[in-house]
This record gives C-alpha cells, sequence and structure tokens, in this order.
C-alpha cells in the first residue's frame, strides 16, 4: 500500500485525458492552492489511449473557465509508467480505465493505482460527460469539485476506502 504522507506526485487518468482527467487535475490544484496556498505534489493529466495530442473539451474548458479555473494551452498526454515512482499515486477515473491500466502495466499494482471515486469513500464512478450536453458537463465539475474535497481529506490523513 502507498503511504500517503510520501506522495510527491498524483495522475488522474481518464481513457483520452480531454475532459475529466484535466478537469480533475485542474480542479485539486485550484482548491489546494486556495486553501494551503502551495501545492505540494506535482499533479498530471494522463490518458490511457493517446493516439496525437489534443486540446481539453471545449465544453469542460468552458464549465472550469465559468467556475474561474483558466487552463492555458492545455495539451492530452498518453499514461507512460516512466512517470510513476514509488511515490506516485494513479488515480483512475473508473474501473474500466484501471483496468487497461493494470493490464499493460506491469510496475502499476493495486497498492498504487485505484479508481478515483472509491479510493476517497464515495459509491458512485465520476459520471463521464463525453458527447454530451454542456449541463451535463457541469453536472461533472460538481461531482468532481467534491470527489477532490475528499481527496484533499484522504491525502491530509483522512479514512476513505481503497477498492
Amino acid at each position: 500500500m502507498i503511504n500517503l504522507a510520501n506522495v510527491k506526485r498524483i495522475i488522474f487518468v481518464d481513457m483520452h485525458a480531454v475532459t475529466r482527467a484535466p478537469m480533475a487535475t485542474e480542479i485539486f490544484k485550484n482548491l489546494f492552492i486556495d486553501e494551503k496556498a502551495t501545492l505540494p505534489y506535482d499533479v498530471l493529466s494522463r490518458g490511457a489511449f493517446v493516439n496525437f495530442s489534443e486540446p481539453m473539451n471545449q465544453k469542460a474548458e468552458a464549465v472550469l473557465a465559468g467556475n474561474e479555473i483558466y487552463v492555458k494551452e492545455y495539451q492530452s498526454k498518453e499514461f507512460s509508467v516512466e512517470e510513476v515512482t514509488r511515490d506516485t499515486l494513479v488515480l483512475a477515473l473508473d474501473q474500466k480505465v484501471k483496468d487497461i491500466l493494470l493490464e499493460r502495466y506491469e510496475e502499476l499494482t493495486e497498492d498504487n493505482t485505484f479508481v478515483l471515486a472509491y479510493f476517497v469513500g464515495e459509491e458512485l464512478e465520476t459520471l463521464d460527460p463525453y458527447g454530451g450536453p454542456i449541463v451535463k458537463y457541469g453536472l461533472c465539475y460538481e461531482a468532481l469539485k467534491e470527489t477532490m474535497k475528499n481527496l484533499m481529506v484522504k491525502m491530509e490523513g483522512g479514512e476513505g476506502d481503497e477498492r
């Protein structure tokens, strides 16, 4: 099991790194800086499958901007095991992405790779708004904001389910 006190890097991973993972990354950074003034983690957004680099989904970017989180020059990147050290926490946005990562990379295990929602003790995975109306992206933002608050508590020594 990863020792949360030693975590230096958090990698949020979804399928293509254009919607949920970058939203989670930016919300987490924003909340943490608002609360603590400095961010003690290297926080990254990656995709399980990224054939070519793309900007963030326009609706996701618009929802973030509507909540005063501005993202500059984001480009998706594929997950690389070279970015994982023993002090890295890998948080998949859903079970399917976690399964893909564990299957593809022997360096990833149940000890360092988790489904984000379950890791923080939530019962439901974060909905994927991709292709839906902007209201669905807004709902995703609100859910991720609560999840990121729970992650902050967990990282500070709170409890959570680690399925």
